[in-house]
């Protein structure tokens, strides 16, 4: 029967997420707690207390079925931003949209454009619906959106943004996103992924869009700031007659009570949300500073991470397992010789960095100039 299913399927390779911290206790023999996960952009504070104590609440109400249309959870966020509650989908966790704007809109040999070095996902996704990926160039790991927009044929569907970008933490300011917005033709759907929005100082307005009716959708998630990675729960803004078609293909019940709880009582708590932002300002000027003694090159990052140059990501990640650190490798974006480090707190960050002076000092890390991908 395996050999009937669809051929792009069969070739699709699965997205490899950061290890987790039991499975890596369980290879080498390590208790959890002596572990520091520095893999995955999560938050290191978790959520929000609000946020526990509205899930615990609502764990007592775990044999009922959750609000399958989302209505307390949509109107805040509509709310919060602007809008009205049919802009807003909710999602398990931002991936889903991205798995129903694929069902909605895109037919086997659609075309799909993308950064090089752009969320895994976004290709995966068009190749489950038969869809080709046109991958643009991003000089200085940032999105090109002139090249993007080149890219576009009569076969393209959906246009990937990332702001900030996932993994290279770089970004595209409101000038170029509203000139690259006049000339996108009007078959083309822009997907802003902004999963690490609220960690900017002064982020980009593309609701604006949304607002005047585009063919755009925003992503929106509740798993980075606001750490609740997993319950899986994000978000998507359209206008609402593309929000309408989204919502369509979900299924019912997809976002579960206790994450809307979760989702809502942490939505609301503004000292929460600005502690961790605080704590990611200060970690990643930390390790940015460290890079630059030790002689590494890395990509300025306006986000909860920073991509580093360290000659062998495989090598020096594998190393760091040893010592009970776990960062990303960078091979399966196109970037083998680089490294991803998520910004923890200060005591984590530090260990970090103590850990990777000890594996310069005893076999070197190759400097030269930034690496080309």
């Amino acid at each position: 029967m395996w050999n009937s299913a669809h051929q792009h399927i069969l070739d699709l390779v699965a997205y490899e997420p950061g290890k987790p911290i039991e499975e890596l206790a369980r290879e080498m023999g390590l208790k959890p707690a002596d572990i520091v996960k520095l893999a995955s952009n999560e938050n290191p504070l978790g959520p929000s207390p609000k946020a526990l104590a509205a899930m615990r609440e609502t764990l007592e109400r775990a044999h009922f079925y959750p609000d399958g249309g989302g209505w307390a959870l949509r109107n805040a966020i509509a709310g919060k931003l602007g809008l009205a509650r049919e802009n807003v989908i909710l999602g398990n966790g931002s991936n889903e949209i991205i798995e129903f704007i694929g069902h909605a809109f895109l037919r086997p040999g659609d075309e799909v454009v993308t950064a090089k070095h752009a969320f895994a996902v976004y290709t995966l996704m068009a190749q489950l619906f038969g869809a080709k990926t046109v991958e643009v160039p991003d000089p200085g790991y940032t999105h090109d959106l002139d090249a993007m927009l080149a890219a576009i044929t009569p076969r393209t569907r959906q246009l990937f943004i990332a702001n900030p970008n996932n993994p290279t933490g770089t970004m595209v300011g409101q000038e170029e996103i509203d000139r690259f917005m006049e000339r996108v033709p009007d078959h083309v759907l822009v997907i802003f992924d902004e999963a690490y929005h609220e960690f900017l100082d002064n982020p980009p307005d593309v609701l604006r869009h949304v607002r005047a009716g585009r063919n755009v959708v925003v992503m929106r998630t509740f798993s980075k700031i606001q750490g609740l990675a997993n319950l899986r729960i994000g978000y998507g803004l359209a206008p609402e007659k593309v929000a309408t078609v989204l919502q369509k293909t979900r299924q019912p019940f997809n976002a579960n009570g206790i994450a809307q709880a979760g989702a809502l009582a942490g939505l609301e708590d503004d000292e929460h949300m600005h502690r961790t932002r605080q704590l990611t300002h200060e970690g990643r000027n930390y390790l940015q500073a460290e890079f630059s003694e030790m002689g590494l090159e890395f990509v300025p990052s306006v986000a909860n991470f920073v991509l580093v140059h360290v000659g062998d990501g495989d090598a020096v990640f594998q190393a760091l397992l040893r010592r009970g650190l776990i960062v990303r490798a960078m091979r399966s974006y196109k970037l083998p010789a680089w490294i991803r480090i998520s910004v923890g707190t200060m005591d984590q960050n530090r260990r970090f960095i103590a850990e990777l002076k000890t594996l310069d000092a005893a076999g070197g890390i190759p400097r030269g100039p930034l690496a080309k991908a």
